[in-house]
Formats: C-alpha cells, sequence, structure tokens
C-alpha cells in the first residue's frame, strides 16, 4: 500500500476542480434562466459550486472510491487498513474538504483534514 504523494493531490485537486467548476456554471447558468423567465429565488454560485463539490466526492468516492483525477493518476481512497472506505467515512471526509483550512495541514500532519478525521488514505492503484 504505497500513498500518494502531494503532486498527485495537487493534479486530483486540479482536475476535480475543473470538472465540479464546469458542473456547477452550467447549473448556475440554468438556475438564472428559472430565475429570470419564471421568478425563481436568485442563489449565489457559491451554493451551487460547493453543492455539487459535495454530492461529486460522495457519489464517486462512494461507489467508485476514486474520482475521474484519481482515475487519471491511478489512485483511490482507501480506509487505514488498506480496504475499502465506509459510506460514513466518504461523507464525512466530503463535508469536511469543503473547509478552506483542509489542505493547510499537509505541511503540519503530513496530510490533509479530511484524510486524517475521516481515518482514510490515498494510495496508488
Amino acid at each position: 500500500m504505497k500513498t500518494v504523494g502531494d503532486g498527485t493531490r495537487a493534479l486530483n485537486f486540479l482536475i476535480d476542480t475543473l470538472i465540479i467548476f464546469a458542473l456547477a456554471y452550467f447549473s448556475f447558468g440554468g438556475w438564472n434562466w428559472y430565475v429570470m423567465y419564471w421568478e425563481y429565488k436568485p442563489h449565489n454560485f457559491g451554493w451551487f459550486f460547493f453543492g455539487i463539490a459535495f454530492l461529486y466526492y460522495v457519489l464517486f468516492e462512494g461507489l467508485f472510491a476514486r474520482t475521474p483525477g484519481k482515475w487519471f493518476t491511478f489512485s483511490k481512497v482507501v480506509n487505514m487498513n488498506g480496504g475499502k472506505a465506509s459510506f460514513f467515512a466518504i461523507l464525512f471526509r466530503s463535508l469536511i474538504r469543503l473547509t478552506l483550512i483542509d489542505l493547510f495541514f499537509i505541511p503540519i500532519i503530513g496530510k490533509p483534514l479530511h484524510d486524517h478525521f475521516s481515518k482514510t488514505t490515498l494510495i496508488e492503484s
């Protein structure tokens, strides 16, 4: 069980964030069409971005233990023993990932907060 490095994590983040941004951008545009023509309540872009990010990570990591970014870098999420992470751990991991300070803990504890608190790790597959 070989854990991935910071460069792999950065590439995963970049790929997944671009996909999430594209999904949020088009969802936001669709919602604004309803706001303009059907007088729906307007929402900020952040609600779309963070909501889609949460669902994106829960669905992909919960079902496949990897996201498209992790498929690209041949890595996956596992529990500390190397087995499949529980759905509760993935849910908790995805929720913590939405905090702004998540990645700043890599130099301090050697991994991001979402890995530390959910007792998961990212390994090469």
